[in-house]
C-alpha cells in the first residue's frame, strides 16, 4: 500500500520542506482486521524472495522465531516442494495487479497444515517492489465443515429412521398379525383404487378368494395354536407369489383375497393353480406334528367376469363356493359375463 506524501509545500515557490511524519491512515485498521479474523501477515521483497515482516501469529504456524524468518526466503524455511510451489504462485500474483488467492497444503515441522494465502504486490515508494501476504489457517474450517457435515448426516439419518419407523407402525396397523397380509380395509382401498384405475386406463385384474379347506379332526383337536400355524403358511406363501404391484389379504378366520394387478383369467388361473398345489405340499411343524392342508379358491376378472368392485367380490365368492362344492382343493374361474352391446 502506497504512504500518502504528507510533505508541506510552503517553501519559496511551492517548493517542498521537511515533510511531516507519513501516516497510515489505514495503518491501524489492518492489523485489526488480522486480528478479527485471526489471519497472519508476511510481506517479503519482490525481487529477492526475503521476509522483511512477519507478524507473530504466523511465526506461531510456522514454529519460528522472528530470526529464522526475517532476512531469509522460503528455501530455509520450507521444505524444497513446498518452497517451489511457494514461489510460483508468488510470480503469478507479481504478474497481475488484483489480488491472488491460492491454497497450500504441506506439513511443517511435523504438522499437517492448510492455508489459503491472499497475496498483493505493493510499491513501497522507495523504488521496490514488495509482496504482502495474508495467510489464513483452513483448518479450523475444515474442521467446521466437517463438523456440520457430520450433524447434518446425523440429522438426516435420524429423519431416515423416524421415517422407516413410521412407515413400519403405519404399516403395522394395516397388517394382520399372523400372517403378514393387509387387513380388509386396507385392501378394499387398494381394489376400489384398482377398480378406479383399470376403469381409467382400459385394463383388467384379477381378484382371487380363498379359503383353507376344514382341517381334519385330529388337527382341530390340537387347538388354536395349530391352526396359527397353518394361517400363517398360508400368509408366506401369499408373500411369496405375489409381486410388488399385488396384494393380498386375510378376511376374517379362514378366508383369504388376492389382487393381481394388470393380470387376465387365464393368467391368474395358472398363478393360483401353483399356489393351490404349493398349499397342498406344504407341511407345517407343530409340537412335533407335520400337519399338512389345502385351499379352495375362486377367480374372477375385471372387466370380463366382472365391472365394479361389488360384482367382482360377488362374482369371485360364487366362484369359491363352487370349488368347495368341488370338494375343495380346487381352483375355479367365475363365469364370464356376456354384454349383448
Amino acid at each position: 500500500m502506497m504512504m500518502p506524501d504528507t510533505s508541506v509545500l510552503d517553501g519559496p515557490q511551492g517548493t517542498r520542506t521537511n515533510p511531516r511524519p507519513a501516516v497510515d491512515p489505514l495503518g491501524a485498521l489492518v492489523p485489526a482486521l488480522l486480528r478479527r479474523d485471526g489471519d497472519g501477515l508476511a510481506v517479503k521483497d519482490a525481487a529477492s524472495g526475503i521476509y522483511i515482516h512477519a507478524d507473530a501469529r504466523l511465526l506461531a504456524w510456522l514454529g519460528c522465531e522472528l530470526g529464522d524468518v526475517i532476512g531469509h526466503d522460503d528455501s530455509a524455511l520450507f521444505e524444497p516442494a513446498v518452497a517451489t510451489l511457494l514461489c510460483t504462485a508468488e510470480q503469478a500474483a507479481l504478474a497481475q495487479a488484483e489480488p491472488l488467492t491460492s491454497e497450500h497444503k504441506f506439513e511443517q515441522r511435523g504438522v499437517r497444515r492448510e492455508f489459503s494465502v491472499l497475496r498483493q504486490r505493493l510499491d513501497s515508494g522507495d523504488g521496490r517492489v514488495l509482496l504482502a501476504a495474508v495467510w489464513r489457517d483452513l483448518l479450523p474450517l475444515r474442521r467446521t465443515e466437517a463438523q456440520r457435515a457430520a450433524a447434518i448426516e446425523q440429522l438426516e439419518q435420524q429423519r431416515r429412521d423416524n421415517e422407516q419407523l413410521r412407515r413400519e407402525m403405519q404399516d403395522h396397523t394395516l397388517r394382520d398379525s399372523e400372517t403378514g397380509l393387509y387387513n380388509r380395509a386396507h385392501f378394499e382401498d387398494q381394489l376400489r383404487r384398482e377398480v378406479d384405475l383399470s376403469t381409467r386406463e382400459h385394463r383388467e385384474f384379477a381378484l382371487v378368494s380363498i379359503e383353507i379347506d376344514p382341517l381334519p379332526a385330529d388337527v382341530v383337536a390340537l387347538g388354536g395354536a395349530a391352526r396359527t400355524r397353518v394361517y400363517e403358511a398360508l400368509g408366506r406363501l401369499l408373500r411369496g407369489n405375489t409381486r410388488a404391484m399385488d396384494a393380498s389379504c386375510r378376511f376374517d378366520e379362514a378366508r383369504f383375497a388376492v389382487l393381481l394387478s394388470g393380470v387376465g383369467l387365464a393368467t391368474a388361473h395358472s398363478r393360483m393353480e401353483g399356489l393351490r398345489r404349493q398349499c397342498a405340499t406344504q407341511i407345517v411343524a407343530h409340537e412335533g406334528r407335520d400337519i399338512g392342508f389345502t385351499a379352495s379358491m375362486g377367480v374372477a376378472s375385471f372387466p370380463h367376469t366382472a365391472n365394479g368392485q361389488e360384482e367382482l367380490r360377488a362374482a369371485c365368492d360364487l366362484a369359491l363356493a363352487d370349488a368347495r362344492q368341488r370338494g375343495g382343493n380346487h381352483v375355479t374361474l367365475a363365469s364370464i359375463r356376456f354384454d349383448p352391446s
